[in-house]
């Protein structure tokens, strides 16, 4: 029976998964962007009792596909294109890379129980979630509640996908990855608890369909809770991915020209720079008095107010970028909350002394808000790339305005503030290299967050491990993240020097507002292809 059973299945999925189409004009644009949507398309799972299909069968009928899709791309001929048409056309190549790849080695679907977490409650602040994400999330940020018919008609055909895709779950979960499996409990207990909030905030006025959607989606979360508690034991092996499938995946899928080990001495680079500056900062700063926390909501408002118009001014009066109207929008919404001192978590420590360091972090909702009502031109751009291709520009770029706006000079009037962008960026290199050696299997998540702990100066690690569980857990379910803040800042500054070395060699001016302003127009796709679209140097070039 499962012999026939499996044959019927695989039969099935052939006919269900669309054949690839021939192109329309394989020397034209048109033909790329053709392909991108029956790429799209394809890439979409099917569904299977109403869920979206992740079992072996589907990926192994899928994976024997992908090469059609390949030799598509390839076949195009793109020899008079613009830039910008052949950076496309390395985005869609990019992203098939990415599609094998996760069939290949990373097998989310097998090996990470994060992987089927449903609800999210919150807008993450690049494209899309970080790390591995099923393709049936219920976003409940995008809501308005109460919610209307509509809403309430949606969000009930939504909850209906958790408890087949969670049953799904228990027959692909069969990897051996401990610390992906013990730490994605906490994943599915959150969940739990996120059903439970959404509840109370559709409150009395949920349908019954949506009630008892509700219910069944309670329970099956308590059961996948349970059953991977029950397996936990059981699983023995690694997480990594090892160093050449590391170094595979970086090159070909987020386009990132380093290896392994190429990061590794850029990350401990960047955290021996972070602790040498910061004790520079510290002598030089020694005579002025330090900073004061905001200890009460009425000091942290005036602070988190004061600061935003102090980042505005900066931008403007220093022409570091264009000014738009939905820019101070965007950072007003994100200014956060008063936090007690007891609770503060790492970043929290610093907001309540300046918020200017992470606020110019914030410099990623400038971009959603670009990318909401500024629509790309291209369509490939336009949405999110897949499997997180865009962390070294998104995070790049906001880990690199820290230090960028410091020396443009945001902190004139706060030297000390200085002193919070070195502890950051330290943080950021030592989280990173946990992340690598855990991928590297030469140490288990744990272990790769006490270099967490332990490089990030002030003890300012030690104070809350949520944050901590929660980074380097992200980092180890996907590759290249937990480097990507430093990586891609080094690659942001690569470009900057490259740009003004050749506006020198063509005796023009530098300037740096056209300089941000035509980054962020190019998109969120990698640093690379955004120099060489910008600079029309080699994409993978060292």
């Amino acid at each position: 029976m499962r012999i026939r059973f499996t044959l019927a299945l695989l039969l099935g999925l052939s006919t269900a998964i669309q054949a690839p189409a021939k192109p329309v004009n394989s020397s034209s644009y048109d033909a790329l962007l053709t392909l991108f949507a029956d790429w799209r398309a394809f890439e979409q799972p099917p569904q299977r009792e109403g869920a979206p299909d992740y079992t072996a069968a589907r990926f192994e009928a899928a994976h024997a596909q992908l090469p059609s899709y390949q030799a598509r791309l390839q076949a195009i001929d793109r020899s008079d294109w613009s830039a910008a048409e052949q950076v496309d056309w390395a985005l869609i190549e990019a992203e098939m890379h990415g599609f094998d790849f996760n069939h290949r080695v990373l097998k989310p679907w097998v090996r990470d129980p994060a992987f089927y977490q449903t609800l999210f409650m919150e807008e993450s602040d690049v494209p899309a979630h970080e790390g591995p994400t099923n393709h049936a999330t219920l976003e409940v940020w995008q809501y308005a509640f109460p919610l209307d018919a509509a809403g309430q008609a949606r969000v009930a055909k939504e909850l209906a996908v958790i408890p087949p895709l969670l049953a799904q779950a228990r027959e692909n979960l069969t990897g051996n990855a401990r610390d992906l499996w013990i730490a994605g409990i906490r994943n599915i207990e959150q969940q739990r608890r996120d059903l439970d909030s959404l509840e109370t905030m559709i409150g009395a006025s949920g349908t019954p369909t949506i009630t008892a959607n509700l219910a069944a989606a309670r329970e099956a979360t308590d059961a996948m809770a349970d059953w991977l508690k029950q397996q936990a034991e059981s699983k023995t092996g690694p997480s990594g991915i090892g160093k050449d499938n590391y170094s595979w995946y970086q090159q070909h899928v987020h386009r990132v020209p380093l290896t392994w080990q190429q990061e590794v001495d850029l990350l401990q680079r960047e955290l021996d720079r972070a602790w040498s500056s910061l004790k520079l900062e510290e002598q030089r700063n020694r005579d002025l008095p330090p900073l004061v926390a905001a200890n009460t909501p009425e000091d942290f408002a005036a602070l988190a107010d004061k600061a935003v118009d102090r980042m505005m001014a900066f931008l403007e009066s220093k022409a570091i970028m264009p000014i738009k109207p939905n820019m101070e929008p965007a950072l007003r919404a994100q200014m956060g909350a008063f936090v007690p001192e007891a609770e503060r978590n790492f970043f929290a420590i610093g907001l309540h002394y300046d918020p200017l360091p992470l606020y110019s972090h914030f410099y990623h909702w400038f971009e959603l808000a670009q990318i909401r009502d500024e629509p790309h031109a291209s369509p490939i751009r336009r949405g999110p790339l897949l499997y997180n291709i865009w962390d070294s520009r998104m995070e790049g770029m906001a880990t690199g305005v820290e230090e960028m706006f410091m020396h443009a000079g945001l902190y004139a009037d706060s030297p000390r503030s200085r002193e919070i962008v070195w502890i950051m960026l330290a943080q950021r290199a030592a989280r990173g290299l946990g992340s690598l050696y855990a991928h590297a299997n030469e140490m288990t998540m744990a272990q790769a967050s006490q270099v967490h702990v332990r490089w990030t100066p002030r003890k300012w690690m030690q104070r809350e491990p949520e944050l901590l569980k929660f980074e380097q857990h992200l980092y180890l379910r996907q590759p290249g993240y937990g480097s990507s803040y430093v990586v891609g800042k080094y690659l942001l500054e690569r470009l900057l020097a490259r740009a003004t070395e050749q506006k020198e060699a063509a005796n023009q001016p530098f300037v740096l507002r056209d300089f941000f302003q035509q980054v962020n127009a190019i998109g969120c796709i990698p640093v690379t292809l955004v120099e060489q679209e910008m600079l029309g140097t080699a994409a993978v070039a060292p």
